[in-house]
């Protein structure tokens, strides 16, 4: 597959295949997505249609069963586990559903670990705004069993900002947030969409969330079947 420098995540007949006593299910089938440095998209679709498993091959943290994935411009799916996760060290930050913090630490610590590994001296002042700006600056020094949940996906979207990544993926990012502090997550991604560029592709069951993308992708039974008509986008499907 060629690659354009504008052409940030492309992906070929992306298929995803698991394998089941006397049976195959197909997860993804035939996924042909171009996404451009800087673009915000959406991926929307009923549960189990396969909008997460995709998140996770673009993200490069699963291969395909078979098909090509470009991430920040590299071929990814032809790469080992260390180099896939070099890569992402470099480019990518994460908001899961299910928050992966590390119980042992604090919620500063937590927030300052990837910028740490990244050898970045200002680690533990930006961790502070960023739990400031998330609503968390009373409980920076609470441990993730003492936070409720909303408070831990809180100190995620921290987390996945403190590196300023080129690529932000999220995955159900306002979930288990109560509106307000939703809305302010949800801001927070856009802004750093905006201000720094970062490419931002998130999963969502929320349409108004979704509607604030350029673009807006739908996921039907493992196909991605239609491009919704948002605001004008440079995304499309192929």
């Amino acid at each position: 597959m060629s690659v354009t420098p504008e052409l940030f995540i492309q992906t070929r007949q992306l298929c995803k295949q698991v394998a089941l006593p006397g049976n195959t299910l197909n997860i993804l089938t035939d996924i042909n997505l171009t996404i451009n440095r800087g673009d915000s998209v959406a991926i929307v679709g009923a549960s189990g249609s396969g909008k997460s498993t995709l998140l996770g091959l673009l993200a490069g943290l699963d291969v395909p069963s078979s098909g090509e994935v470009v991430l920040a411009g590299q071929r990814i799916d032809t790469l080992n586990d260390d180099a896939r996760a070099e890569l992402r060290a470099q480019h990518v930050g994460f908001v899961f559903q299910s928050f992966l913090l590390l119980p042992a630490l604090s919620a500063l610590e937590n927030v300052t670990l990837p910028a740490e590994l990244a050898g970045q001296r200002d680690a533990t002042a930006r961790g502070k705004q960023l739990l400031e700006l998330v609503g968390l600056s009373e409980r920076m020094h609470f441990f993730p069993a003492q936070l409720s949940g909303g408070e831990q996906q809180r100190v995620a979207i921290a987390r996945a900002f403190i590196t300023q990544p080129a690529i932000l993926f999220a995955d159900e990012p306002s979930a288990n947030l109560d509106s307000a502090t939703g809305r302010r997550v949800e801001d927070l991604l856009f802004e750093l969409n905006r201000s720094q560029g970062t490419t931002l592709v998130l999963v969502t069951h929320n349409p108004q969330l979704a509607a604030r993308c350029q673009r807006q992708f739908l996921m039907d039974a493992g196909r991605l079947t239609e491009a919704l008509p948002m605001a004008e986008g440079r995304s499309h499907v192929g």
